[in-house]
């Protein structure tokens, strides 16, 4: 099995393309941006998409979601607790930063941050084909085996930065989001997000992972558990 990595010019979110040996695919984390670059790399390998995985709601790693599933004729697979989420990405992040403004509102950072992609705001156009996992409970959702393709991944759900953020584990990898970064862990001052149920992810979640578990996360370099144990000011506190 093949990683291949393609960064959104969005907040440098990272979109994870999972290559099997048997030509089979998955996407995970579709940020702005990204849907030309995938959509390259699936016919010069001749692969066979299986599905776009979502590792949270949060619109910078669902915006080309809906265009690279309609592309590829693949389901958008996340969290049943983030699928609202998709029908309105900026509205549901409330206030992003520290400028006071909506996120929707044009001179918001995260409007600001796709313009300067080329990318229209408004542009966005939900996914229509959506196959949700877990159920909205309130509850940590036990895990959920996800068959696609020639891959088996598992999605663990992980809520405090969102309520349906989840991990997806495939062998020794971890795709984190944002609910673990190397040496940092996700906000949870946005809406839908929670400090008590982070740190109950973090320690019933994250830090029970096996320490030679790598870290794939939504923004910035990869790490692994056992460093994490050890450098992570948020996991070294639990």
């Amino acid at each position: 099995m093949q990683v291949i990595t393609v960064v959104s010019a969005v907040f440098g979110a990272r979109c994870s393309v999972l290559v099997d040996d048997d030509g089979s695919c998955v996407v995970i984390d579709a940020g702005a941006g990204v849907t030309d670059d995938v959509l390259a790399l699936v016919e010069e390998r001749g692969l066979r998409p299986a599905a776009v995985l979502a590792t949270h709601g949060h619109v910078d790693h669902t915006w080309d979601a809906g265009r690279l599933s309609a592309a590829l004729d693949v389901p958008v697979v996340l969290h049943a607790a983030d699928v609202y989420r998709l029908a309105d990405p900026f509205g549901t992040l409330g206030l992003l930063g520290s400028s006071g403004r909506p996120a929707h509102d044009p001179s918001g950072p995260l409007a600001q941050a796709i313009a300067a992609t080329g990318i229209d705001p408004a542009s966005y156009e939900p996914p229509r084909r959506v196959e949700p996992f877990g159920a909205v409970t309130g509850e940590r959702s036990a895990d959920t085996l996800l068959e696609l393709g020639g891959l088996r991944i598992v999605a663990r759900h992980a809520p405090g930065h969102t309520e349906g953020s989840t991990l997806y584990l495939l062998g020794s990898l971890a795709f984190t989001g944002d609910v673990l970064f190397a040496g940092s862990v996700g906000r949870t001052d946005l809406p839908g997000g929670d400090d008590a149920t982070m740190q109950t992810t973090l320690r019933e979640v994250v830090a029970t992972l096996p320490p030679e578990t790598v870290v794939v996360p939504g923004h910035g370099p990869t790490s692994d558990i056992a460093t994490e144990l050890v450098h992570n000011p948020y996991l070294t506190r639990l």
